[in-house]
């Protein structure tokens, strides 16, 4: 005979099939190596209810393991509602004091017929827990698992004074001057920390980054705040959850954030990072790109003739709207020396 345990799904579905198969409860337990009496208390206790008087309904395997396994969770918490209710409580503290074991002050509660109940098993993870350990000592074993009784941490914010971009206005649909900021990062494999944060017009098409030689919010906002003073207006600034954004309000621009996972709320600049990728592709070692030819991919894509510009480039709308503080000349294509592509 198996030692004691739960009953499996396994044998579940077996006495359902033996059971509407009209076999009898002793035979199935024969058949299952278990006792008669735990066949007879399962089939008892997770078969499926019927209003009707006087009939019981049928037994269903997926029915009768739900049930178990909600009351078996339900056992495991059981022993909370000790905490929320005082006069339970009192009540069992009272009986260890006077030196009653669990299983007789749950048997005299029920005797008594008191107003609130709690089982043998229930008042020892009570006693078990980090709050109620004090009263082990009334238990004649004395014995107890010390547990800590765990503390609220400090809520870490990750990103302080964090606005869903959920807030942000509805003109940044039609009005220049909001932009989106990311950053593309060099490749695992390359053991380097450094990369590009981009900066990115949501209706010119503009693009703009700058080389950092690692993630810290410090060095990512001194970079993004020398690429927006280059800028006559910004009007917001919309940007991912990354620790890289943590000094968001040093910029003192209007900063939203997307939600997390939801990267298509800032669709503009993962297209535009996909451009760049062309140039610097997954894998490289950004470090070791020149300044030079940072600057040549960065005006070959501001001078690309876009459709929903009608062919007009993201530098000519720029200009057009007074965006740019950076005279024209010294944003003309420069073919750089060296030419990292292949």
């Amino acid at each position: 005979m198996k030692k004691y345990c739960h009953l499996s799904q396994f044998e579940r579905d077996r006495i359902q099939a033996l059971f509407e198969s009209k076999t009898k409860p002793a035979e199935i337990a024969r058949i299952l190596a278990r006792y008669k009496s735990t066949v007879l208390r399962e089939l008892k206790r997770n078969r499926k209810k019927v209003k009707e008087k006087g009939r019981t309904g049928p037994y269903l395997a997926s029915l009768a393991q739900r049930k178990a396994d909600f009351r078996r969770l339900g056992a495991k918490s059981q022993w909370k509602k000790i905490n929320q209710d005082d006069n339970l409580r009192e009540y069992i503290i009272q009986g260890l004091k006077r030196f009653w074991s669990p299983d007789e002050i749950s048997g005299r509660m029920k005797w008594e017929r008191q107003p609130f109940c709690a089982s043998k098993t229930a008042i020892y993870e009570w006693l078990y827990s980090s709050w109620a350990q004090q009263y082990c000592v009334y238990l004649y074993s004395r014995r107890y698992r010390p547990r800590k009784r765990r503390e609220k941490k400090t809520e870490r914010i990750l990103i302080p004074n964090r606005i869903s971009v959920h807030s942000r206005p509805a003109s940044a649909a039609w009005e220049m001057g909001h932009y989106e900021a990311d950053t593309v990062v060099s490749g695992r494999k390359t053991g380097s920390q450094a990369a590009l944060t981009v900066l990115f017009e949501r209706r010119a098409k503009y693009i703009d980054f700058g080389k950092i030689p690692n993630l810290k919010p410090e060095i990512n906002s001194r970079v993004q705040k020398e690429m927006t003073d280059k800028l006559t207006t910004v009007n917001s600034l919309t940007m991912d959850n990354g620790l890289e954004n943590r000094n968001h309000e040093s910029l003192g621009i209007p900063t939203f954030f997307c939600d997390p996972y939801s990267s298509w709320q800032k669709g503009g600049i993962e297209n535009a990072n996909k451009m760049i990728r062309w140039f610097v592709p997954k894998g490289m070692d950004i470090s070791k790109c020149p300044k030079e030819y940072l600057e040549w991919v960065k005006r070959i894509l501001d001078n690309k003739p876009r459709k929903s510009l009608n062919y007009k480039t993201p530098l000519e709308i720029m200009i057009e709207n007074n965006l740019l503080k950076v005279p024209f000349s010294s944003l003309e294509i420069k073919t750089p020396e060296v030419a990292l592509r292949g």
